[in-house]
Formats: C-alpha cells, sequence, structure tokens
C-alpha cells in the first residue's frame, strides 16, 4: 500500500527528507512556498549530490493565490570557449560526457534562486536569505549520511567521471565506492555557502565567489570564463499552458521539453479514453509520447533559433492532427533518440496558495564530475545536449542555450483546486507526469497516483535497449495485450525501480487544506504544517 498523504495547511514534497524537513521548517517559521523551496533546494543540492547541484540549472513556475503563473527560467548558456573548432582541435567527433570539456555552459542554479527570492519579496516574503540556507550549510559543516540512491547509483562512464578533477577525493575516496553508513561532509561547500548567505546570491556570479570559479574552471580548462559567470542572469518567461476539460496544465517553454509534456496531455485527451489502467489508458499515453517525442526532437532548440511558435503545436487542431494518427490497437514503430538525465523535483504550496513547483539539476549523474577546488562546487554537463554539427538543431555556439529535459509542471482545476507534480528522469519526466496526472484525473488519491506502479518508453539511463520497460505491479492480461498491439514490453523485476523515476505531487483544496505525497521509489518525504 502507498505511505498515506500529508494532509496540512501548508506542505512541501522532496526526494531527501532532510529537504523536505528545511522547507517544513521555512513554513512553520512563517515563510511563504518560495522562501521554502530555496531553503529546500539548498539542502539539495548538499545531501543529494548525484543528482543535483548549485554547480546546475533550475527552473520554476509559481502560482500565485489570485492565479497568475510566473516562469522563471535558470539555464546557463554555452561559455564564450565553447566552440565547435575548439572541440574539433581537441579531437572530438562528440562532445565528452564527463571532465572539464564537458563544463560547458554556466550553472544557472543561484540565480534561479534569486530572481524567485526577488518574487517572493514582491509577494511579502520576509525570511533573511540566512535562515534559508542554515540547514544546507549546517549539513556541510556537521556532515550527512550518503542517502540510499546515491548508493544505488552507477555512474555512466564510470572511468571518466573518476578522472574529472576532484571526482574521487570527494565522492569516491581512494577509488572506491562509498558504502552504507558512510557519511560525507562538504567543507568547501559549506564556506561558499556561508559567504553566499552573508554577502548574497549575486555573489555567486559577480563577487568573490563568481572569481574563485572562474579561477577553478579556467585552472581546469573548462570554456567559461570570469565574463561568462557575470553576464548570467535569470529571466522570467511567459509558462506555455493547455486548456483540458476542468482544468489548465501550465509548463515550461522551450529550452526545455515542456512543450512536450503538454503535448502527451493534449495528444491523449482527444483520444476519449473513459477507463483507467486499461489498454486504452496505457498504450493512449504511450501512443501519445511518441507523437510528441518526434515533434521535440524536430523544433525544441534555444528559443532565440525557435522557427516554431510552440502555442501553435497546443491548439486543438494540432492536437487532433496527432491523435488521429495514433492507431487505437496497434503500437507505432519508433526511431529513437535517448535523452539522458538525473534530477530532483520539488513542491511547496503555503497556507495563502502560492504553490511551487521547481526542478533542479546536473544532467547527468554527478554531471561534468568536476568539483571546483576552492569552492567545493560540482559543475553540471548539461552541454552535452548540444551537437559538434553546425547544421543540427542545437549545435554547439558560444552563448547559446542547451536543450533542457528538466520541466517543472503545474495544473489548475476549475474547482479551484492547485497541483504542483512533476518527477525526475531525463526523457521519462513528460512520461511519468501523464501517468500521475492521468491517474488522478481518473479519481486515484494522490498517494495511489505517485505510488501506482509506472513505464518507460524509450531508452534511457545507460539502459541498451528500446523497449516499453514497466514495473512488475501491472496486470498480465494487460501486458499481453500491449504485447500483443506489439509493444516491445520488458517487465522489470522491482516493484518500485529508480527507473522510473522519482515524483510527488501536492494538491491546494478548496477548503484551504493542502494534500502532499513524495515518490516511495525515493529517500523522500512530504511534510506539513
Amino acid at each position: 500500500m502507498p505511505d498515506s498523504p500529508v494532509f496540512a495547511a501548508a506542505a512541501v514534497a522532496a526526494p531527501h527528507r532532510l529537504a523536505s524537513e528545511a522547507g517544513r521548517a521555512i513554513l512553520a517559521e512563517g515563510g511563504n512556498a518560495i522562501e521554502a523551496m530555496v531553503a529546500m533546494a539548498a539542502t539539495i543540492a548538499v545531501v543529494y549530490p548525484h543528482m543535483n547541484a548549485i554547480g546546475g540549472d533550475g527552473f520554476w513556475l509559481v502560482h500565485e493565490p489570485g492565479g497568475k503563473v510566473h516562469a522563471i527560467e535558470a539555464c546557463g548558456p554555452a561559455g564564450s570557449l565553447a566552440t565547435i573548432e575548439r572541440y574539433r582541435e581537441k579531437g572530438h567527433d562528440v562532445l565528452p560526457a564527463r571532465g572539464p570539456d564537458a563544463a560547458i555552459t554556466v550553472a544557472g542554479a543561484i540565480g534561479g534562486w534569486q530572481a524567485a527570492l526577488s518574487l517572493s519579496s514582491s509577494l511579502g516574503g520576509r525570511l533573511p536569505l540566512k535562515d534559508l540556507l542554515s540547514d544546507a550549510i549546517r549539513h556541510c559543516a556537521e556532515g550527512y549520511d550518503i542517502s540510499e540512491s546515491e548508493l544505488r547509483t552507477w555512474p555512466q562512464e564510470v572511468d571518466a567521471v573518476k578522472a574529472a578533477p576532484g571526482f574521487s577525493d570527494f565522492f569516491w575516496p581512494g577509488g572506491e565506492r562509498p558504502k552504507a553508513g558512510d557519511r560525507r561532509k562538504p567543507t568547501a561547500l559549506a564556506a561558499t555557502l556561508e559567504q553566499l548567505s552573508h554577502a548574497g546570491l549575486d555573489d555567486f556570479y559577480r563577487g568573490d565567489i563568481g572569481r574563485e570559479l572562474a579561477e577553478d574552471l579556467g585552472r581546469i580548462g573548462a570554456p567559461i570564463t570570469r565574463a561568462d559567470l557575470e553576464a548570467f542572469r535569470a529571466r522570467a518567461v511567459q509558462a506555455l499552458s493547455l486548456k483540458l476539460p476542468g482544468l489548465t496544465v501550465y509548463n515550461f517553454p522551450p529550452p526545455t521539453q515542456g512543450l512536450t509534456a503538454l503535448m502527451i496531455l493534449g495528444i491523449f485527451e482527444k483520444l476519449g479514453v473513459t477507463r483507467p489502467e486499461s489498454f486504452d489508458h496505457h498504450h493512449g499515453l504511450v501512443e501519445a509520447v511518441k507523437r510528441a517525442l518526434a515533434i521535440r526532437d524536430k523544433v525544441v532548440t534555444d528559443p532565440a533559433f525557435m522557427t516554431v511558435d510552440p502555442a501553435s503545436l497546443l491548439t486543438e487542431a494540432a492536437l487532433e492532427r496527432e491523435a488521429a494518427k495514433i492507431d487505437r490497437r496497434r503500437a507505432a514503430s519508433w526511431p529513437f533518440r535517448p535523452g539522458e538525465g538525473d534530477t530532483i523535483w520539488m513542491g511547496a504550496i503555503d497556507g495563502s496558495g502560492l504553490a511551487v513547483s521547481y526542478i533542479q539539476s546536473l544532467y547527468w549523474e554527478y554531471g561534468s564530475g568536476c568539483i571546483l577546488r576552492k569552492t567545493g562546487v560540482n559543475w553540471q554537463n548539461r552541454g552535452v545536449s548540444f551537437s559538434l554539427d553546425a547544421k543540427a538543431l542545437n549545435p554547439l555556439t558560444p552563448g547559446r542555450k542547451p536543450f533542457h529535459t528538466l520541466n517543472p509542471p503545474l495544473a489548475r482545476f476549475d474547482d479551484g483546486r492547485i497541483v504542483s507534480y512533476g518527477a525526475m528522469g531525463g526523457d521519462g519526466q513528460p512520461q511519468f507526469q501523464a501517468q500521475i496526472l492521468s491517474r488522478y484525473r481518473f479519481g486515484q488519491g494522490v498517494a495511489d497516483a505517485v505510488d501506482a506502479p509506472r513505464w518507460l518508453f524509450g531508452r534511457t539511463w545507460g539502459a541498451g535497449s528500446i523497449s516499453l520497460k514497466l514495473e512488475n505491479r501491472f496486470d498480465p492480461m494487460l501486458l499481453a495485450r500491449l504485447t500483443a498491439a506489439g509493444h516491445p514490453v520488458e517487465e522489470y523485476s522491482e516493484a518500485y525501480s529508480d527507473q522510473f523515476g522519482h515524483a510527488g505531487m501536492l494538491v491546494k483544496h478548496q477548503k484551504g487544506h493542502v494534500e502532499a505525497t513524495h515518490d516511495p521509489r525515493s529517500d523522500g518525504d512530504a511534510g506539513g504544517i
């Protein structure tokens, strides 16, 4: 049975209990959902370092009680030295995924915290930054137990990541993986967070921390300069939205795959499925995933270079057209370009109804693997999604934003309910989101919708096969029907597997209370006041 959901006046959900505790403590101090999320984001960056770090990116969706939706894009562009010619001269045919040459893009997460707190202040937020970062600093200074999730994680290209500057000393001392009961004390990162708590978050880009970051990036040979850091600022953008019967769903515009998540929901809606957990339910979602991913891979790039208006792909006509291409009885064949990604999603809703959906990531597990010596910051490898082909959809170009699998969703029901939900998992993110939200719309409770068995179409997280992967709790009759319809079914032995994401869901109900849950597949939970 799934864990019981939390019922409270305000609540948070995160994939590590220390992060949810940090957020809950801020709510208890009178902080709002944005302030709680910054505390959670800082803490999760410390205690879940295989999934995210302050050397990565982040995306925010914030729903005001009055209905206005804010979107904060906190993703950094490629550094000014990151040219195709540079990598070709080094003998690369494809971008390396680990090491200094993989540390291609500016880290945007801290800039996102800064922008979010500015919004918070305009909405009445009042807590000082030192309070928001205090739990993260304490866990650095005192040390923390290495999580079960990290102990289960085997990095892709393990030899390359072990060779990245600082990785083995910090993550795998002596070249050995950590084991149960081990603790970690990132003292350099503690000093960095302490400095930010006093000097302000801008120091990460334009102050002493920015200077130290630039010196270390230059020392290891990464293509990011001090000027690149100084030039970066997170920005407010217009969220994408899709009206469905009874609700409106919001997600992030390009360069993220938020468009994909909304298209899946919109295409599936046009199929008119009425029976949950049926063949029509799961076959319809899988086929909608294929249609949406195919479009994503043709059009989504840095918005400055987009040739298609994303909103035009969410019209009634566009969604009807894609749904009409789905065979209701047979699986379509599929050429697939996989997208990897390890990430965290977290949600918060406060007593006023201010709701946050937030996602923060390094891209691959441990990112580039580079630990910058002076600051203890682990740098992302998001730039590996660029191409060294100048004619590609996402060519490597200084100042260009990479394609992002990250996308934080929100939903507003016509009856007044506000839903913050999401999941990690690269290309799986929009698939897991669709399964969770469709189950909730079909009448499953919050905890049941997140707990229920999930599937993943494609090839991700190092799996070698292009298949429809499923946890082992599905009805065998459903698996037989999916197989008969031509789906390449691959049933996992686990009932709950990390391969199927770490998801969460919070619902602010009309009567004022918040219902919240987080995934039993993670090390996290939900907490409320």
